[in-house]
């Protein structure tokens, strides 16, 4: 197995759970409170990982490095914040559905930014994910 593919594996084992997770918080609080308790959270598991990484590492300081990591978790919290309204009055099911299609904001903007290319059977994949959420959404 390619080396990337052991932290893609645990990202989805990890988003899964948040997922589901997330549709259980909303059963007990309301979202802007699941926000602030998620955050705490993040930070607890933020602070451990540079504990135990980062610093073995070198912690890195660089000012548009830090900037756009500050922005990139403000992006997250702003649609976590706005992911846990939908599930609040929302089936679990068709909320991950149709939010699992923000990669294609991504793609779309590393196309356009970064000079990324999509090869035809990548495109073909791209699409044929969009239309099943779609369809699982209807």
């Amino acid at each position: 197995m390619k080396e990337w593919m052991y932290p893609t594996l645990a990202t989805f084992f990890f988003w899964g759970l948040w997922g589901f997770t997330s549709k259980l918080v909303t059963n007990h609080i309301n979202p802007l409170s699941a926000i602030l308790f998620e955050a705490l959270g993040g930070l607890a598991v933020g602070i451990v990982v540079l504990l135990v990484f980062d610093i073995r590492l070198g912690a890195n300081i660089n000012a548009p490095g830090i900037g756009l990591a500050v922005l990139t978790g403000a992006f997250v919290f702003l649609g976590s914040v706005f992911f846990l309204f939908a599930l609040k009055s929302g089936k679990v099911s068709i909320v991950i559905a149709l939010t699992a299609l923000y990669p294609l904001l991504t793609i779309a903007l590393a196309m356009i930014f970064l000079g990324e290319t999509l090869t035809l059977r990548q495109g073909v994949g791209v699409l044929l994910a969009a239309v099943a959420v779609i369809l699982i959404s209807l």
